[in-house]
């Protein structure tokens, strides 16, 4: 066999990684370091056959080699291109085997070193994907598995002063690729840091902080290990902030500490030193504990409000750099986020130190998804095979040393998606064993064999609420399932925010405040993968899955995220913001009741403002005085009589709870929590119908209003040319509405429904138009149509009945389903298409964003402007959005005319291009405005749902065939 067969075979081996040291914990430390992350040397080979051995790995024959910035993907700097798959391999399922079409990566750095790294230093490589192996000046130092892992090597033997040679040769598939099956782009490379660290003689080598919190004294239990080539040693402990001076290994008392949590990020530095090394560690004192089926921090059951977090950057990958980074996790906490899963492998170092200053639970995921074996059956899955046991094991002790200092760290997972078997159980037994201070998470095993808390995705809200109850399914195990009853409950997913979505999430609150069992869950995602792209045109837009040539992916199943991937919040934050607020704010008539929702924090760094608007006018506005609330108090506080005045008003009045000073995550004054009090508005008065139908061959006129009387639809309003009037029941899908079967009740995706009945392709019949006198001296028009699409017998009866004073133009709208409609309807309202593009839109509503039935919690009520162009919301995968709910006025603003429309609450949308080219369209890029206004008036919305990827639309929001009426008045003015 040659050598290049020989290499093969090594990444065939489901073996761990060789030649690296023990893990350990990231320590800071005062001994040299230096950073190895710059612009290295680089080719690419087709496979790992074709790449030779020509002395490249000690720096000579590098003539064939370019330039490539480390960390990076190389695919992301033009060597090959990112492919996507959510479940499915990109490769033949033949475990361990990678595939001969592997692209092999080498990188070359050349560096210089001082006398400081002499005689004993460490390579640490901080994530490689997939495999690699690594050589010093030629000296072959081992390999890495296991890409979001951190990998050690003693580079003492092969480091010399001066001039240095580092060669790393990286495989975009090998054997572990069958652990790493974890729903994101495939993106090869160096992707986290390199650094070259000294070890001095005599130093610290691993470090172990045992902080927890006595929650009934405030007294710390500190007792903190260090180690040298895994044995105890002795070094001296120093806690200035807490007078405390001593030894490592034994424990202290200490009174009056403060406890950690994410809404008190309290921390201590201290320092552990040895004659020729000192490293600092942030303490955080607290317990965690699961207890009679609740789980506790530092005594006090606590809420999760979490997102799941995968690493990416638009740009540049999975390499997130530390600014943005910072930005990610501050804007959590700015929409009330406390907790967060490493979905679906450990973070970069960075991203723990940052939740433990900022504030976050974490729960830290093991770098382990074998997902794709579940369309083999779960034949061969790598959690039951015995020959991957010590990789497995290998990748939990990984994750476990080096984050286990981290307070934020509440929960051990042993990864997502793996099925089950005896190999998961040895990482858990493992973990157990090293820290039995956490909580153990695996949702994949649901009797929870292995697991310290009970763990869904997507069960449904009946379904969880069964579970709050201690009532769901038993298991066929008594003893197991007596067990798991007394584990309290996560959704590790829920809430699944694809497109426009997620619905459901304030009835999974309620549920979760409602029944202690019930810990909370994370939100599926934070942030949307998308790959940034400019077209021919030179716009911007975001790539997925298939848009870069794969033989296999899984299409726009990759942007799904509560923030786009520029960090752009997306309507589904503002609205989860509002679900999970801390504080709750009610406000009626004269009063606000407000309680304090936090598990831990008092409100004393909280000030409570109260607005009152009228007519888009503010007309009072002023601080109310609030006690300041432990957690779970409430009072109810007067409203100043400047407030209670404007509620008897058709006036609405708003409650803020904004921050009194600044926190190392917002600026003072950002707001936390609101609550409104809404004056309903008077009903528009109806014209009196005053002005008589007048016709001629083709037209008939009533008041401002032309009607073309061989189809019967308005053409024209004072002026204003309307292209399309009619009757509108359909809508362009969001990807909630192409579902996932298992979600779907009979296994039928909603715009699979609504194609299959035409509901997406319904022509109207005129059946006749006909005037008759009215009380008020003249005529009312009315026009009967019936829709039906070809090949069905099902159809809706419509009529526009219209009158006028000459000036307005009323119109009551009747809507009667005929036939066995068994499906939703997606909307039930008018679609006006009118010549020109409008220029502004305002409106008495809802907003500024958009709001739909089971959605839009986060949606205000006041009095709102803004160009139609910013009504849109532009997801990855163009669809159906931007609709303001709850609108009682609305002004188009065109060039010389205004349209001012007004009814009963209505939902509005206002686009520049038809509802066929936003369901026609795949990227943002396809959507060109037509020059004209697309205006939707719905009197009722079918809801979203998050049936993407969970449950479908709640039976509330299911708009189901039915009689509707609704009432618009429309007046054409001068600008």
């Amino acid at each position: 066999m040659d050598r290049g067969s020989d290499r093969a075979e090594a990444l065939h081996s489901p073996a761990p990684p060789n030649g690296t040291n023990a893990p350990r914990a990231r320590l800071q430390t005062d001994a040299a370091s230096r950073s190895l992350n710059g612009t290295w040397r680089f080719r690419l080979h087709p496979g790992i056959r074709q790449a030779p051995d020509d002395g490249w790995q000690a720096g000579r024959r590098l003539d064939g080699f370019g330039e490539l910035p480390v960390p990076s993907s190389w695919v992301m700097h033009g060597h090959g291109s990112p492919a996507y798959t959510n479940i499915q391999y990109p490769f033949a399922v033949e475990p361990p085997h990678a595939p001969d079409a592997n692209p092999i990566g080498d990188h070359v750095l050349e560096f210089d070193v001082g006398p400081e790294f002499l005689p004993s230093a460490v390579l640490r490589f901080d994530g490689i994907d997939s495999a690699a192996t690594v050589w010093l000046n030629g000296i072959r130092l081992g390999t890495t598995r296991g890409s979001r892992l951190s990998h050690e090597f003693d580079a003492s033997h092969a480091l010399t002063q001066g001039r240095n040679v580092l060669a790393v040769r990286v495989a975009q598939f090998s054997a572990a690729s069958y652990l790493e099956d974890q729903d994101m782009w495939w993106l090869p490379g160096i992707f986290r840091d390199v650094t070259l660290l000294a070890r001095p003689v005599d130093g610290i080598d691993d470090v172990f902080v045992h902080a927890d919190f006595d929650h009934r004294t405030s007294v710390g239990v500190l007792r903190i290990e260090a180690t040298r080539d895994g044995e105890s040693i002795e070094a001296e402990i120093s806690v200035p902030e807490l007078g405390l001076v001593t030894v490592s290994g034994t424990e202290h008392r200490i009174p009056e500490v403060h406890g950690w949590s994410a809404e008190s990020p309290r921390l201590y530095e201290a320092t552990i030193s040895t004659p020729s090394e000192t490293v600092t560690v942030q303490l955080g004192f607290r317990t965690v504990v699961v207890e009679d089926g609740r789980f506790l921090v530092n005594g006090r059951g606590i809420l999760l409000r979490g997102v799941n977090r995968h690493e990416h950057h638009p740009e540049l990958g999975r390499i997130v750099p530390r600014d943005r980074l910072e930005a990610e996790l501050r804007l959590m906490k700015q929409h009330n986020i406390n907790a967060v899963r490493t979905s679906h492998y450990p973070p970069h170092p960075d991203f723990l130190d940052l939740a433990d200053r900022l504030g976050f639970y974490v729960v830290l995921e093991c770098d382990l998804e074998t997902h794709g074996f579940e369309h083999q059956a779960w034949q061969r899955n790598p959690a039951d095979e015995p020959a991957w046991h010590d990789a497995l094991v290998d990748r939990m002790r990984r994750t476990v040393e080096r984050d286990k200092n981290h307070p934020s760290v509440i929960m051990w997972s042993l990864g997502n998606e793996s099925g089950t078997g005896e190999n998961l159980a040895a990482m858990s037994r493992w973990a157990k064993q090293r820290d039995p201070s956490r909580p153990i998470h695996y949702e994949g095993d649901q009797t929870c064999a292995y697991a310290d808390v009970y763990s869904r995705m997507y069960a449904d809200h009946h379904e969880t609420e069964l579970i709050g109850r201690c009532q769901e399914e038993p298991l066929a195990d008594a003893e197991l399932d007596a067990q798991r009853r007394r584990m309290p409950f996560v959704l590790c997913e829920y809430g699944h925010a694809m497109g426009n979505g997620p619905g459901g999430l304030s009835e999974y609150q309620s549920l979760f405040e409602t029944y202690p069992r019930l810990m909370g869950g994370f939100v599926w995602e934070w942030i949307e993968h998308g790959i940034s792209a400019t077209d021919a045109s030179g716009a911007n837009h975001f790539r997925y899955g298939g848009d870069f040539g794969e033989e296999i992916h899984d299409g726009n199943f990759v942007a799904d995220g509560l923030v786009d991937a520029n960090l752009g919040p997306r309507p589904g934050l503002i609205d989860f913001k509002k679900v999970i607020e801390p504080i709750r704010i009610t406000v009626n008539a004269g009063c606000a009741d407000v309680r304090n929702a936090f598990d831990f924090a008092d409100t004393s760094n909280v000030v409570f403002e109260y607005t009152v608007a009228a007519d888009g006018v503010v007309e009072a506005h002023g601080v109310l005085t609030v006690p300041s609330l432990a957690p779970g108090e409430e009072v109810r506080v007067q409203l100043p009589d400047d407030a209670s005045r404007g509620s008897s008003r058709p006036a609405i009045v708003t409650v803020s709870a904004r921050l009194a000073t600044a926190t190392p995550w917002a600026e003072a004054g950002h707001e936390i929590a609101w609550g409104q009090f809404v004056a309903t508005p008077p009903t528009p008065p109806r014209p009196r119908a005053t002005a008589v139908v007048v016709t001629d061959a083709a037209v008939a006129r009533l008041g401002p209003a032309a009607f073309d009387r061989t189809t019967g639809s308005l053409i024209d309003l004072d002026g204003l040319r309307i292209s399309s009037f009619r009757a509108n029941f359909w809508r362009a899908p969001i990807d909630n509405d192409f579902g996932v079967a298992d979600f779907i009740v009979g296994g039928v995706p909603v715009e699979r429904q609504w194609t299959d009945t035409g509901l997406d392709r319904l022509h109207p019949r005129l059946i006749e138009m006909v005037a008759v006198p009215d009380s008020d001296g003249g005529e009312v028009l009315t026009v009967r149509m019936r829709y039906a699409a070809a090949d069905q017998a099902n159809g809706i009866s419509v009529d526009f009945v219209w009158s006028s004073d000459g000036e307005t133009l009323a119109l009551e709208t009747k809507v009667r389903p005929e036939g066995g409609w068994e499906v939703p309807w997606a909307r039930i309202g008018l679609e006006l298409v009118i010549d020109g593009e409008a220029q502004t839109v305002a409106w008495r509503g809802r907003g500024p964003g958009q709001a739909y039935p089971d959605t839009g919690q986060g949606a205000k009520f006041g009095w709102y402007e803004a160009a139609p162009v910013d009504l849109h919301v532009d997801y990855v995968r163009p669809q159906e959005s931007g609709a303001r709910a709850d609108v009682t006025r609305l002004a188009l603003g065109f060039e010389g005319a205004q349209l001012a429309i007004e009814g009963d609450p209505f939902a509005m949308t206002v686009r520049s291009f038809s509802q066929a080219t936003l369901a026609a369209a795949s990227h943002e890029s396809d959507l060109t405005a037509d020059g004209r206004t697309h205006l939707s008036l719905d009197a009722r919305q079918h809801g979203v749902g998050t049936a993407a990827c969970g449950p479908g639309v709640l039976d509330a929001y299911v708009l189901s065939p039915r009689e509707s009426s609704f009432t618009h008045v429309f007046r054409v003015r001068a600008r």
